[in-house]
């Protein structure tokens, strides 16, 4: 999991990483639970599509909605 945010800088790692923790909050997941790192391997692509800040936990929500 932590492999692929090598490549992030540190404000696209602040992005991942608060949408995914909100993204957990909000459905009562554990970040390390499969759901988490689900979302955050999502999220890590999300921010290499240069997805916009403003609709990046939007996306991210229907990403993980998706399966």
């Amino acid at each position: 999991m932590l492999l692929s945010l090598i490549s992030l800088d540190d404000c696209e790692i602040s992005i991942v990483t608060d949408a995914v923790r909100q993204w957990c909050s909000e459905r009562k997941l554990d970040i390390d639970s499969p759901e988490g790192r689900r979302a955050v391997t999502i999220a890590v692509d999300l921010v290499q599509m240069n997805t916009p800040h403003e609709t990046f936990f939007a996306e991210l929500s229907v990403q993980m909605a998706r399966d």
